[in-house]
């Protein structure tokens, strides 16, 4: 790995101007020691409202205008999700420092590219899971690190909406462009929380199965993004899914995600464990145990933060030196690895081993 000398302050390019790129511009605007100099997108009128709106003194079209910079030290991506691993490895190879949003990549080789690239060049690049960095999250960790739940062996976790597909037309709802349906989209967050709770990220085997049944049909349509429409375009992707999970400990996890679904209310996100000695469910945090007086219900007020809860300072905090990556590749890349397995598995009718 290569050392690089430390600085006091960052510049730094979002690629992606988007419904996530306005919030990564928004986000690095509030660390002292950063700096967006610049935004790229293809759509020149999303790009000049996003500098607008954040007074950022350049846009361009082609991200790779920016790369070659050297006045630009970050390179924050937003944008449809077969693009991920490409544009991240073009900016790693050109020597800056990566702030990627989930998923990491549409498969896991291409994964895997980027953590072998990232090492050997030293940067640091973290994937923007951004579930993590909630006060509910940071708080359950710390009471599972107490040990208050026991050995926990099992978890629940989902996402589900009534109507949320992100605009049925979008890149989102094309598996050219999105690798997936609601899988990709917030069943990455659901998954991604739970094994960071549990602190296992590597999985045995997965069983999967995914559905489209509200998309296909023009239902289920939500409101989310800012990119182009196509009335013409299939909806390819998923709209629901569900996967049972077998962790390396023998541990296990039912996974839930839903674009689209008849449920009991319009946004249920949560994630539940089951330990020994107590269960804990978020949010809110409660934690549910026998006490000498019956059976208890417990609110659990929050705790002092890990790290901070804006993962783009979070990203410049490490890059100062004043924090440890909060989101590490490696773990990025188990997820991603599981979200492919669920896709084979549903494919294919059958358990997937993962190596």
């Amino acid at each position: 790995m290569k050392t690089r000398r430390r600085k006091s302050h960052f510049n730094v390019a979002v690629i992606g101007a988007g419904a996530i790129g306005a919030d990564h511009l928004a986000s690095f605007g509030l660390h002292p020691a950063a700096k967006v100099v610049a935004v790229a997108d293809i759509s020149s009128k999303r790009g000049r409202e996003a500098a607008e709106r954040f007074g950022i003194p350049e846009v361009v079209q082609d991200y790779r205008l920016l790369l070659g910079r050297d006045d630009i030290d970050v390179i924050s991506i937003a944008l449809p999700n077969y693009l991920h691993a490409k544009v991240t490895l073009e900016a790693l190879r050109a020597g800056k420092h990566v702030m990627l949003d989930k998923p990491m990549a549409t498969n896991a080789r291409d994964a895997a590219k980027l953590v072998a690239e990232a090492r050997a060049r030293g940067a640091l690049f973290m994937v923007g899971q951004n579930f993590r960095f909630n006060a509910e999250t940071q708080t359950a960790r710390q009471i599972v690190g107490r040990g208050s739940l026991g050995d926990v062996y099992h978890a629940k976790t989902s996402w589900s909406r009534r109507s949320g597909i992100p605009r049925i037309g979008s890149w989102f709802t094309q598996r050219r462009f999105s690798g997936g349906g609601c899988t990709y989209d917030i069943g990455v967050h659901a998954l991604d929380r739970c094994l960071y709770l549990l602190g296992e990220f590597e999985a045995a085997a997965v069983s999967g199965q995914t559905f489209a049944k509200f998309g296909p049909r023009g239902k289920g349509n939500g409101g989310w993004g800012k990119s182009e429409i196509d009335p013409k375009a299939p909806f390819d992707v998923d709209d629901l899914s569900v996967a049972l999970i077998k962790l390396r400990s023998g541990r296990t996890v039912i996974l839930e995600a839903a674009w689209a679904s008849h449920g009991p209310a319009n946004d249920a996100n949560a994630t539940q464990l089951f330990g020994t000695e107590a269960g804990l469910s978020l949010p809110p945090v409660q934690l549910f145990r026998q006490t000498r007086t019956g059976y208890c219900t417990e609110a659990v007020d929050p705790l002092p933060p890990l790290v901070n809860p804006n993962r783009m300072v979070h990203f410049i905090d490490c890059l100062l030196g004043k924090a440890k990556p909060f989101v590490k590749p490696t773990e990025s890349l188990a997820v991603q690895k599981i979200l492919d397995a669920i896709y084979v598995s549903a494919a294919t009718g059958r358990e997937v081993r993962i190596k």
